[in-house]
């Protein structure tokens, strides 16, 4: 069984793209789309729309706040005293200094209907945000933010996934120093990092750019020192994934490892694309491509993603199955040594995956394929989740929500993505 990575091209990351923009039937077609992807954002948790009221013990609703006020002595007072006329309790306060002007944020809990942004302007306070907050908001800062930590810590691939639980509505986009597919490479960020307004620009630390963007609501120097602090952790950290393996035993007998990859095993993942068929490889890339090995760096690093190997006793790969974060959207896609297909691990593979996403959070997975590749379709209908299918021109695109997933996180402060 073998499986294609997504051949859309253009556009943001958070698009839904239609059917006709995933086709891709040359290996012209596959080359641009690689030349003008930039990277793979990590996914924004599904928001299920308005969420319902989040009532604390003492009854009313849960709000996240943010105003803009002079600072000067009385200003703070001010807009707790117009809170307090409407019985609004505020459960935790962070200020944000910039100079003349103190952006203060509230965790608050209000009666059903209060208007917030009136009562605050009333008192002074300018450019108000709000949002619903649920009890995960209830911890603290300094308490999430060392939690946040300790998972980026264990897995680099954790990091884009813990900016963006750090600094709430925002997109997130990985740049390589080099692309893979050529072209011009991202221009340099200066080592201390850059803030513009309600754009965030890091060095990542292996080379390229990390980019934080924000739709209307700016960064503040504190969000900003909070996010270098958590990209230079990772840069002290080094590359690194757990290493743990589970071994599988097939159907017909025997037995392979499954475990985590990254750039490490480049060479062990080149020398199975030289083992596989021509047409495992078109099924996998929309097409011909014998230059396959200069993705694979792009598709094992942790920064855009998590990867999964299959390996015999030996230490050969002999599959190997990607996670990719897309945007509003994560990618699963799969290949498997022609050798070894029709065993299940395809399957395998892929169950992991999912269940890798749920445990981050995100809302669906899809994969894109050819209507003729019926290997995939049966591992996605094995999967047992609710499917959307869409076809055009032989190509197609299978999503599964994931929403019933055992096991999957709840979604935690900040994982609303605003879009501009």
């Amino acid at each position: 069984m073998s499986e294609v990575t997504n051949p859309r091209n253009g556009g943001p990351a958070h698009r839904r793209w239609s059917p006709v923009e995933l086709s891709a039937r040359c290996t012209a077609a596959f080359h641009a789309w690689w030349a003008r992807r930039h990277g793979h954002a990590p996914p924004a948790p599904d928001t299920g729309g308005a969420r319902p009221p989040s009532a604390g013990a003492g009854g009313g609703v849960l709000w996240r706040m943010r105003t803009t006020v002079r600072d000067e002595p009385g200003a703070l007072a001010a807009l707790c005293t117009a809170l307090a006329e409407h019985r609004v309790d505020i459960l935790s306060l962070q200020t944000h200094p910039l100079g003349e002007e103190t952006v203060d944020e509230f965790l608050l809990r209000a009666p059903e209907g209060t208007d917030l942004t009136a009562a605050v302007s009333l008192a002074g306070g300018r450019h108000t945000w709000t949002e619903r907050a649920d009890a995960h908001d209830l911890v603290d800062a300094p308490t999430r933010i060392l939690g946040l930590a300790a998972r980026a810590a264990q897995d680099a691939s954790e990091l884009p996934l813990a900016l963006r639980q750090l600094l709430g509505r925002c997109t997130i986009r990985s740049l390589p120093a080099a692309p893979a597919g050529g072209g011009p490479a991202p221009g340099t960020v200066a080592a201390e990092g850059s803030l513009e307004d309600t754009v965030i620009r890091l060095r990542a630390p292996e080379g390229g750019t990390i980019t934080v963007e924000r739709p209307y609501l700016p960064f503040t120097p504190t969000e900003f020192a909070r996010a270098r602090a958590l990209v230079e952790l990772d840069a002290r950290l080094g590359p690194r994934i757990p290493r743990g393996r589970d071994v599988l035993r097939l159907p017909e007998g025997g037995a392979i490892s499954v475990r985590r990859a990254d750039t490490g095993d480049l060479a062990a993942a080149r020398e199975m694309h030289e083992r596989c068929s021509a047409e495992t490889l078109r099924r996998r890339y929309h097409g011909p491509v014998g230059d396959a090995d200069r993705y694979l760096n792009h598709l094992l690093s942790p920064r855009f993603g998590r990867t999964l190997a299959a390996q015999t006793a030996s230490g050969r790969i002999v599959g190997l199955g990607h996670l990719l974060w897309d945007g509003d959207e994560t990618e699963v896609a799969l290949v498997v040594e022609d050798d070894w297909q029709r065993r299940g691990i395809g399957g395998e593979l892929l169950t992991r995956l999912v269940s890798m996403a749920a445990e981050a959070g995100c809302a669906h997975v899809y994969a894109v394929t050819q209507a003729s590749n019926t290997g995939m379709v049966a591992a996605m209908r094995g999967l047992g989740l609710p499917l959307d299918y869409q076809i055009e021109e032989g190509t197609l695109v299978i999503t599964a929500r994931l929403d019933a997933v055992p096991g999957r996180r709840p979604r935690e402060s900040g994982e609303r993505i605003g879009r501009a």
